[in-house]
């Protein structure tokens, strides 16, 4: 949401704050990266899906994480 402020006959707008970046729990960081390194080697270490495989990767934690909590 922006907030709109007014100065001299002109409104301006201006930028809500940042999202604050969510904190991972202990080793989390640590299981995404390998699991994205994996993915890296199992898809043929291709340039360029990093950010595909990083995703891909959290995913996939995050299902074992919730399938374990089943």
């Amino acid at each position: 949401m922006a907030v709109v402020m007014k100065k001299s006959k002109a409104l301006k707008s201006v930028p809500a704050a940042a999202p604050i970046p969510i904190e991972l729990p202990e080793g989390m960081w640590d299981r995404i990266a390998k699991k994205a390194y994996e993915l890296w080697e199992a898809r043929g270490r291709r340039d360029g899906q990093a950010l595909q495989n990083w995703l891909d990767a959290e995913q996939i934690v995050m299902d074992e994480i919730h399938e374990a909590r089943e």
